[in-house]
């Protein structure tokens, strides 16, 4: 009995895809939470609901109602400017500029009360200098609802800093190339970067680094609580400063989301104790980073410590990951830095206490005892005759004590034998600005 040569086609097989991987490494583990991490987690978040650090379903609503009143007046300010420069009716008709956040607002982990840091990205043909600075300026003083507007044209971010209808804002202006604006305009492109200037860039980074920091994490929910929390714990403990020499909001969301990375599977009481476990035993100066460093050669300076000889100096780079990458701390000297070793190992004892069930969260955020600490501090009284000035000098004045620490320290330096002697006043300047 013969038998007949047959061939038969299987299916491809089926390959179970891998999970996406994070980071600049491979993560540190992939091990998800054990029911006592949930419940802690549960407490966690209770904590943090009873501190206040979530604004009402009303403020929400009002902070929206906000936006969407600040765009049409910056649509209706681009569409005259269009008109008296003598365009066409079709240009007029499409003339548009949009209103984008970034921050904490843009992140998801705003609070009661904080301010709204805002983006007017405009065309190519309306300016900074004169149009933002001057018309729109005028604009918003007819404005009833507008108070306190301050200007401030010559920060290293030009930046509008007043309250609308009582929520704060700060709004940054960037002109792109391009004669009409989308309202659906990717920020995250790099084309938007073609042909404008460095103040510019800084202007529109904010919102293409939130981005960047949400698509870079795991599990953007938990990612929130984290920061959130760790946020909170920063105030409590007197590192949150970016203008003193300590961290800011960016800073912080950026270390956050590499714990989140290095630890992809964790909940938000694993991520808390893992992020004073990571910082306790990193290695400064090597940088942290989200992503790796590309140069997009669009001629912008990026962070690289090997050819850059100031680069080599930053006691903490954290880098963020939208180009052109740059160092978010620059600001952090060796004292500042040595200051927030200790609260991560503050963090962290409290934090081994709590995964043994022999501390609560209340622990870790016990206020710093920062007069109880330092015998010798000095005060900076800021005095002005009147609300307007005290405006322009209390941002003048806040953008120039880190160099007067610096020079402070300098000085005791040079008379001391010891960086140790310094440490008690250098930390003590931070200890309160007291406003009359």
């Amino acid at each position: 009995m013969g038998v007949s040569n047959c061939s038969i086609t299987l299916p491809p097989t089926q390959q179970v895809p891998l999970p996406k991987e994070y980071g600049v490494t491979k993560p540190l583990s992939l091990a998800g939470p054990m029911e006592a991490d949930i419940q802690r987690t549960k407490e966690l978040e209770k904590f943090l609901v009873g501190a206040g650090l979530y604004e009402s379903v009303e403020e929400a609503a009002k902070r929206e109602g906000v936006l969407c009143q600040l765009e049409q007046i910056v649509k209706d300010w681009v569409k005259d400017l269009t008109r008296l420069r003598g365009y066409n009716d079709q240009m007029v008709e499409d003339a548009n500029a949009v209103i984008l956040t970034f921050g904490s607002y843009r992140l998801g982990v705003h609070g009661p009360g904080a301010d709204i840091d805002t983006l007017c990205v405009g065309p190519s043909y309306v300016n900074r200098e004169d149009d933002f600075f001057f018309v729109l300026h005028n604009i918003l003083v007819e404005r009833e609802e507008v108070t306190e507007l301050q200007p401030v044209p010559d920060a290293h971010v030009p930046v509008m800093k007043f309250k609308f209808d009582g929520i704060s804002i700060d709004l940054l202006y960037a002109s792109i190339s391009l004669l009409v604006v989308p309202d659906d305009l990717d920020i995250s492109s790099e084309s938007v970067l073609c042909n404008v200037d460095e103040p510019t860039v800084r202007s529109l980074n904010g919102c293409r680094v939130a981005d960047k920091i949400l698509k870079d994490v795991p599990n953007i929910e938990f990612f929130r609580i984290t920061l959130r929390c760790l946020k909170f714990w920063a105030k409590q403990r007197g590192v949150y400063s970016n203008v003193t020499g300590f961290l800011g909001g960016v800073n912080w969301a950026l270390l956050v989301a590499r714990v989140c990375q290095l630890y992809p599977n964790a909940v938000p009481s694993m991520l808390v104790s893992r992020f004073f476990r990571v910082y306790t035993q990193w290695r400064w100066p090597n940088p942290v980073m989200l992503c790796q460093i590309e140069d997009k050669e669009l001629g912008f300076s990026i962070w690289d410590p090997r050819k850059n000889p100031w680069d080599r100096t930053h006691q903490m780079p954290i880098i963020t990951p939208a180009y052109p990458c740059m160092n978010s701390s620059y600001n952090v000297s060796a004292s500042t830095l040595r200051v927030m070793t200790e609260q991560f190992e503050f963090g962290n004892n409290i934090c081994q206490e709590i995964d043994l069930n022999k501390a609560r969260w209340t622990a870790l955020f016990e206020q710093y005892p920062f007069f109880e600490s330092y015998k010798n501090y000095l005060q900076v009284d800021i005095v002005a005759a009147d609300a307007d000035d005290l405006l322009v000098w209390r941002g003048w004045v806040e953008s120039r004590l880190r160099q007067l620490t610096l020079m402070v320290t300098s000085i005791l330096f040079e008379i001391s034998d010891t960086q140790e002697a310094l440490d008690p006043l250098y930390l003590s300047l931070y200890g309160r600005k007291r406003r009359r």
